[in-house]
């Protein structure tokens, strides 16, 4: 059983996500916290949840503080980050301190469900609304021609894996879509850690979203 923990200061809000999380197959609500610190509180270092369902905008220690925190002491937590508006500055804020995925709170129950199912299972979830915001910063970063070089060296087997990186398939059926072996796919994912410098596959998912490779 996946185990969440819902931390937002608006009571009405969080028992209709609590209900609604409940009403999963496969997940249960562990506790309720109407703030970071109260959240902190809550916490048993030998009963953690597996997802956070973050607030941004809370009193005392606010989604992004919480994020952070969380991050640095159980970075092994994964954190869905929701909010009311669709901010550039709030998305890019939540993922570098820590979350997994960014939804709005308006967001129809199924796509909670499956942004629940995309970090359980493969420790991301990249919809639309994230992949826009990201692809649009990163696009302005000062860093943009030294990507473009890294870029223009890479083998088309290494674009197309990364392209298939943004996805939420597994490891092993990117193999069998590039028709090839799960160990070469390990093998390229390796190489591409090295030539882009980053150690995650969120960071190659953002590489190939950059560069307009991404398989959305």
């Amino acid at each position: 059983m996946i185990q969440i923990a819902l931390v937002d200061d608006h009571v009405l809000l969080r028992n209709g996500l609590a209900s609604l999380v409940n009403s999963f197959s496969g997940y249960k609500v562990l506790f309720e916290a109407n703030s970071g610190k109260h959240m902190i509180e809550l916490l048993d270092p030998n009963n953690l949840p597996d997802v956070v369902l973050l607030d941004i905008t809370m009193p005392d220690m606010n989604g992004y503080e919480t994020a952070l925190w969380l991050t640095t002491h159980y970075p092994q937590v994964k954190i869905l980050a929701l909010a009311m508006l669709n901010d550039e500055r709030s998305i890019i804020r939540m993922f570098k301190n820590g979350a997994k995925g960014y939804l709005l709170k308006d967001s129809k129950p199924q796509e909670l469900k499956a942004a629940l199912d995309g970090i359980v299972t493969k420790g991301v979830y990249l919809n639309k609304l994230m992949c826009d915001n990201i692809m649009h910063t990163m696009k302005t970063s000062p860093e943009e021609d030294a990507d473009i070089k890294k870029f223009t060296e890479l083998t088309d087997q290494e674009k197309e894996f990364l392209g298939w990186a943004c996805t939420d398939k597994s490891y092993r059926e990117i193999a069998e879509l590039m028709g090839t072996s799960l160990r070469n796919v390990d093998e390229t994912r390796d190489t591409l850690f090295q030539k882009l410098q980053t150690a995650t596959r969120v960071g190659l998912a953002l590489f190939a979203i950059k560069h307009d490779i991404a398989r959305l």
